[in-house]
């Protein structure tokens, strides 16, 4: 658990140029309301192609919020989810 409400997969180390830095979780979700809500990364290739063919859905900076799951395609749902990770990982990439 992420706080009280996020559901989170994975874990990552973050740090910014301005010396900001913290821990979050790889992949993450959150009931709000009426809308699920999935954590995507901000940008990565092919996300505004994915989010295209996702179905009904209202996106945030990095929320995707849906209202739905029935009404989404689950299988760009998965590959939007998984490319997010990827590219996380490789722009956060851990040490061993």
């Amino acid at each position: 658990m992420w706080g009280p409400t996020i559901v989170g997969f994975g874990r990552y180390h973050y740090k910014y140029e301005s010396g900001r830095e913290g821990d979050s979780a790889l992949a993450a979700f959150a009931a709000r309301g009426r809308e699920l809500v999935v954590y995507v990364a901000e940008s990565f290739e092919g996300r505004d192609d994915l989010l295209a063919k996702l179905g009904p859905h209202k996106i945030g900076k990095v929320c995707v919020y849906i209202r739905r799951l029935a009404d989404v395609d689950l299988k760009v749902l998965e590959k939007l989810i998984a490319r997010s990770v990827a590219d996380t990982k490789s722009r956060y990439p851990q040490p061993n």
